[in-house]
């Protein structure tokens, strides 16, 4: 998965009816990377992510697809192009893995082109890369926390796009697994996918990202490779918390430890 995408946000506000929560916001995702949106709750950060897969319309200023404005493509055609996993997704009850997978297809589809053979392959590689393929006849809610974010991605790399977008996928996950599926989307983004995450953890952030966008009242405040961005004086300030910054000892990426303040 090498294709190229460029997609970036030109100038936009974004309000959910008359409340805005970003005004003239400018960024362009970097092509092949692992980006992380940072910052605290209530930012922003979910509602970039939303527009910029072209399910919130800006107010004003466009989301640029491959140099079209998102708002007047098809969205089958942004969905060839984007795939999107959502916070806290729902499958249906009763839903075995491989039919939630095999809904990533769903945008391939005609009237005149039902599932074909290409479909198939593509459901059993998404299934097999995320390492779910033994767990495809069982129900969807019997799985582990863990398991049933895999098969969402799944679900997602069965769109086959060059480009994913990830809404805090390791909410509500243990320690183990949120690294679990951090490794995943760091497989895929080295297999060739452009990946755009919202983390709340720092330190997985630094760990993970090649690039890190950090957010505070709407706006992005600082962005560029971990060691750039995620420093003790930027820390204080978007998240107010009194820290220290030194070295991861396993990567040598940033490592950010809350200052006791008891």
């Amino acid at each position: 998965m090498t294709a190229s995408i460029d997609l970036r946000a030109d100038d936009v506000t974004l309000r959910y009816d008359q409340r805005i929560i970003s005004e003239r916001l400018g960024f362009r995702v970097p092509h092949g990377a692992f980006t992380v949106i940072i910052g605290p709750n209530a930012c922003g950060k979910s509602t970039l992510l939303r527009a910029l897969s072209g399910l919130l319309r800006p107010s004003s200023g466009s989301i640029v697809l491959d140099g079209r404005d998102i708002a007047r493509l098809a969205p089958r055609a942004v969905a060839t192009r984007i795939g999107l996993l959502p916070q806290s997704a729902t499958a249906p009850d009763g839903i075995t893995v491989a039919e939630l997978v095999s809904r990533g297809r769903f945008v391939h589809q005609r009237l005149i082109r039902q599932w074909s053979p290409d479909d198939e392959a593509a459901v059993a590689k998404a299934m097999a890369e995320t390492g779910v393929s033994d767990l495809s006849a069982r129900r969807v809610d019997e799985l582990s926390g863990g398991q049933r974010q895999r098969v969402w991605i799944a679900m997602v790399l069965a769109q086959q796009t060059p480009m994913i977008l990830l809404d805090e996928p390791t909410t509500f996950l243990d320690v183990a697994h949120q690294v679990e599926v951090l490794n995943l989307l760091h497989r895929l983004n080295r297999a060739g996918r452009t990946v755009v995450a919202v983390l709340h953890d720092l330190n997985q952030a630094a760990r993970y990202a090649d690039h890190v966008v950090a957010m505070q009242d709407g706006a992005i405040v600082a962005e560029g490779a971990p060691g750039d961005t995620i420093t003790s004086e930027l820390v204080d300030e978007v998240f107010a918390l009194p820290n220290r910054v030194i070295p991861d000892p396993e990567t040598g990426q940033p490592l950010v430890i809350p200052r006791d303040t008891r």
